[in-house]
């Protein structure tokens, strides 16, 4: 069998880009920006002439930052910076982005390669996540500001509506507890130490998850100490995610 012939076995039917399109609520004009969205790095490595989803994942994350900044600061005069920032992180984080393609079934469209859809990854948060960040993108490069605000405030609104009302719980050991839940199926667990006289102690945390050190922090007192261990390794599984 020549090379082109197994080139052609690599292709599987093409995605529903259409009920993908109906699903997102967004009628592209350009249709071929959403199939990009669908273009894992696994398929392009096995298609030629395929572009992955990676540039337009890159513009989606910082126009979803953006928009959902915009839309935190518009709802919610009385928070302070850092509550809003909080709000948003509570959306804007590889685990909630991953619940939200899951509730348009964006997996079930993605183009991936043999490997990566054998070992399931139209299930792998990672992948769902950028994934979502890419149709953000294509849908901005194919629709302009409004059509992409609409969109992100149609996805985002319920989950930024419910983080909102719990915002007095939210914090970076809750985000972090739930994170490592999702990803290892295992809780953190935070090791203390201190120093100092009493009357002026700093305290230092350690958060450990299956014996992995991800985050250190310190403070005036154990609360704080572990919220910033929690900040960092919450940060650290993010950006690996």
């Amino acid at each position: 069998m020549g090379s082109g012939e197994g080139r052609l076995n690599l292709r599987p039917a093409e995605p529903d880009l259409v009920g993908l399109s109906r699903r997102l609520g967004h009628e592209f004009t350009d249709i071929t920006m959403l199939r990009r969205a669908m273009c894992h790095r696994s398929w392009c490595a096995e298609v030629a002439g395929e572009t992955s989803n990676e540039r337009l994942e890159f513009l989606g994350d910082a126009v979803l930052g953006w928009v959902v900044a915009d839309i935190t600061y518009r709802r919610h005069q009385d928070l302070p910076e850092g509550k809003l920032t909080d709000l948003r992180k509570s959306v804007v984080n590889a685990s909630a982005l991953a619940e939200i393609a899951e509730s348009v079934d964006i997996g079930s469209c993605l183009l991936l390669g043999k490997g990566e859809s054998a070992a399931g990854g139209r299930t792998k948060p990672s992948i769902l996540s950028d994934a979502l960040e890419a149709v953000i993108g294509a849908v901005y490069l194919d629709g302009g500001v409004i059509a992409v605000g609409d969109l992100i405030e149609r996805l985002f609104g319920e989950p930024l509506r419910i983080a909102a009302s719990r915002l007095d719980r939210l914090d970076f050991k809750t985000l972090l507890q739930e994170l490592t839940a999702r990803l290892f199926d295992a809780a953190p667990v935070y090791v203390l130490s201190e120093r100092g006289p009493d009357h002026a102690k700093t305290f230092s945390a350690n958060v450990l998850v299956g014996g992995r050190t991800l985050g250190e922090g310190t403070g005036r007192s154990k609360k704080v100490a572990e919220q910033a261990a929690a900040g960092a390794a919450y940060e650290l599984l993010s950006s690996e995610q």
